[in-house]
């Protein structure tokens, strides 16, 4: 997945300005697609210039103005074309499976105590997660858009259930050692 995939998605979901676009990865694309508030000007930048996206013209002409974008035909074309792709799952990258592997070699000073961190903030994000459900998607969706996007949130909330019993099984494995 890339940035301008995940921006063209966000834009045809509702035009926005940049501000908006950051504030709404932090709050919801975030969580599996994250950014910097700087990566996202600049690849609005690039869909601009490449004709994927456009500014829309202002109510009243001021300066220091927020725009506005949309998404053109070539950028709903090229995300089309791109959700059509194949694509082979990612290997996990996670630096805390490779501090473990290394903690096997140099000793496990401290890594009960940084499991444990973990554990608690995937807690946090589960039930974070869970009342996004609640909130969002309370009855189940009817329309396909809104089956989708709880589709991804339950993606979440199975990553997130994964890592807790995963960590707590380590946690249990490290005590009894």
């Amino acid at each position: 997945m890339s940035l301008p995939h995940a921006i063209l998605t966000a834009l045809l979901e509702k035009p926005s300005s940049g501000l908006e676009l950051t504030r709404r990865f932090d709050r919801s694309i975030g969580y599996f697609w994250s950014s910097t508030h700087q990566q996202i000007y600049r690849e609005l930048g690039k869909l601009e210039q490449a004709g994927r996206i456009r500014a829309l013209p202002a109510a009243a002409p001021a300066r220091g103005q927020r725009k506005e974008y949309e998404v053109l035909p070539a950028g709903r074309e090229e995300l089309a074309a791109w959700v059509a792709l194949p694509e082979d799952p990612r290997p996990v990258r996670d630096p805390l499976l490779l501090r473990m592997r290394a903690a096997a070699v140099v000793g496990v000073n401290g890594m009960e105590a940084e499991l444990r961190r973990h554990l608690a903030l995937h807690e946090s994000q589960l039930a974070e997660y869970r009342e996004i459900e609640e909130r969002d998607f309370t009855p189940p969706p009817e329309a396909d858009a809104d089956r989708l996007r709880h589709l991804v949130l339950r993606g979440g909330i199975d990553l997130e259930t994964f890592w807790i019993g995963w960590l707590t099984r380590a946690i249990g494995d490290l005590e009894e050692g």
